[in-house]
């Protein structure tokens, strides 16, 4: 295995170290616990928006926080939930007084820890919605679920409740907003390779180079199906098709299409894939008015897909449009 890192058991610190470092204008890295937040934090009379997981993701969460998105990031070791007290650190430090929203990815250590830290900020006086993110349509439980696994529509939730935050939104509506995306957006994903886990030092499953895993979670759990490798289009054809099922996705609907990579798919690839998922929608008559194409919610060095579609209307839309500065994410100020 070769990596680019120090030492399997100090990756999440020296990474950590890293941010703080690289964006000391945007964010503040508070160790021990260890938890990110914006530099301007608490922002008072705003509603805080904290998130976090295991580490790996990246950008997710750490890159996502700032102006217009959110104000905390506690991050896990890899692929391993935060427990409850950085998450209740990271609350105490975003609370302006208008109360703080945990954005949570559904995966039963995430869920169970960043509840324990709702109780536990309660306790404080601290008044916390909470926001389950499920909307992976490739499986119903998996090895780390219960229901739907939280994936890349979490990027879209983050930014336009943190955009409903930031416009003086107060904590329930930002929540309103929040889940109004969750029952709006779905997501699916395939593997063509495996991650590498720092401290493992092989791959986390085996898969071979004429295989594709479609319906693939973020840690590299399993997914539907194995199939013999097939061209871009047919495989793009195997995410979208799901995806338009499941809510379903109608002609004349109005969507945000997100073509995401998962550590190490070139970007090159990440268009071409995004390419083909707009040729089909264009066949169904469904208008694609937001893109987003990146490495953003990534499982290490997996190289693979996912695409989101995101059902929109005229709020979630300006919410969208509206500025945000990030490290990952920045347009409009």
């Amino acid at each position: 295995m070769k990596k680019l890192i120090r030492d399997p058991q100090t990756v999440v610190k020296d990474a950590l170290a890293g941010i703080a470092a690289a964006h000391a204008g945007l964010v503040r890295v508070q160790t021990d616990p260890d938890y990110i937040v914006r530099a301007d934090a608490p922002v008072q009379g705003k509603v805080g928006l904290v998130s976090g997981g295991g580490s790996g993701h990246e950008p997710l969460h750490g890159g996502f926080v700032g102006y217009g998105m959110l104000d905390a990031a506690v991050p896990g070791a890899v692929f391993t939930s935060p427990t409850p007290d950085p998450v209740l650190a990271a609350t105490k430090a975003v609370d302006g007084g208008a109360g703080v929203l945990h954005i949570v990815k559904n995966y039963t250590g995430d869920v169970l820890n960043f509840e324990t830290a709702a109780d536990l900020a309660s306790a404080e006086d601290i008044q916390v919605e909470t926001v389950v993110v499920d909307d992976d349509v490739a499986v119903k439980d998996s090895l780390y679920t219960a229901g739907r696994r939280g994936v890349a529509g979490t990027v879209l939730i983050e930014k336009i409740a943190g955009a409903a935050a930031e416009r003086g939104d107060d904590l329930a509506a930002v929540a309103a907003i929040a889940r109004k995306v969750n029952a709006n957006v779905r997501s699916m994903g395939l593997a063509l390779t495996a991650p590498i886990v720092p401290h493992a030092g092989v791959p986390s499953f085996d898969i071979s180079d004429h295989e594709v895993e479609i319906g693939i979670g973020i840690h590299g759990e399993p997914g539907r199906v194995r199939i013999e490798w097939e061209p871009v289009d047919g495989l793009v054809s195997r995410l979208v098709e799901p995806i338009l099922e499941d809510l379903p996705f109608t002609s004349s609907d109005d969507v945000l299409l997100f073509v995401n990579g998962m550590g190490a798919t070139p970007l090159v690839e990440l268009y071409i894939v995004y390419d083909a998922a707009a040729s089909i929608l264009r066949e169904r008559c469904i208008h694609v008015s937001r893109s987003l194409v990146g490495n953003f919610v990534t499982s290490l060095d997996m190289q693979g897909v996912s695409i989101t579609l995101l059902k929109l209307d005229d709020e979630l839309k300006a919410l969208y449009d509206a500025p945000v500065e990030t490290a990952a994410l920045r347009w409009g100020r």
